[in-house]
């Protein structure tokens, strides 16, 4: 019994001296893990800064582009609402006759519905300047409305201030504005449109309109990207949807 107590007890040391090394050992990993731990906070601190220095560059950049390059602004019209010259012209007329004229100007029949669009007739928006500016309904059909005609129609075009040189020249320089934003934001488009897009040959209404739902489809994704508020976003809103990103406003361009 004498030596089975003595070599229990041997046991027992060399099994303390191993919980020794052990507990030395555990000390050394739980130091090495806060060192690890205080590299790693220190690290994504920086990576927070960098990626904020990022985005304050992105964003400078946006907005030099935009204000120099590619100015969007809205238009203003000469159009005067139902409402406010319904004195001038006739007294007579009724309140409910003043309400449907000016819910008839908000309704613009679009691709073979008829749409509600609150923007329709007071502005436009135009990009690189006042003059090439496209509807805030979305309504491009006097695009493919001219081209159709030029098939039947022989002879030079005339017409330099046709709305579909206008349509055409705006849409050029979205998708190339949309374009250059993508590299900036380092953001993949889902939709593959190249710069001469809307520029050249005279699109079908086929073409013209499977290129437009790829713009739109373009800008919004970026518009997602930058946690633009959806409640300013429409689908057809191209320059709009265009000018809400590039605003000043948006707090997250640049992200």
């Amino acid at each position: 019994d004498t030596e089975g107590l003595l070599r229990i007890k041997e046991e027992n040391q060399k099994h303390y001296r191993r919980a020794q090394r052990h507990q030395e050992k555990k000390e050394k990993i739980q130091w090495h893990n806060r060192r690890l731990g205080d590299l790693v906070e220190k690290k994504t601190y920086d990576l927070k800064t960098q990626h904020e220095h990022l985005a304050n560059l992105r964003r400078t950049h946006i907005l030099e582009l935009t204000s120099v390059i590619f100015p969007i602004e809205e238009v203003k019209t000469s159009m005067r609402d139902p409402a406010d010259v319904s004195s001038d012209s006739d007294n007579a007329m009724t309140s409910s006759t003043v309400s449907k004229l000016a819910e008839a100007r908000r309704t613009t029949y679009l691709s073979g519905r008829w749409v509600c669009d609150d923007h329709n007739g007071d502005t436009s928006i135009g990009i690189t300047g006042p003059w090439i500016t496209l509807p805030n309904n979305g309504d491009y059909s006097a695009y493919y409305s001219w081209v159709e005609e030029k098939k039947t129609t022989q002879g030079p075009d005339m017409e330099h201030n046709n709305p579909a040189y206008t349509i055409s020249a705006a849409l050029c320089y979205a998708t190339q504005l949309v374009n250059t934003l993508s590299l900036i934001l380092d953001v993949n488009l889902p939709k593959k449109l190249c710069n001469r897009q809307f520029c050249g040959e005279n699109l079908s209404r086929h073409r013209f309109t499977r290129a437009v739902k790829k713009l739109n489809a373009n800008i919004l994704h970026l518009c997602f990207s930058q946690h633009v508020n959806l409640d300013l976003l429409h689908p057809l809103h191209t320059l709009r949807n265009l000018m809400y990103l590039v605003s000043p406003d948006t707090e997250n361009l640049g992200r």
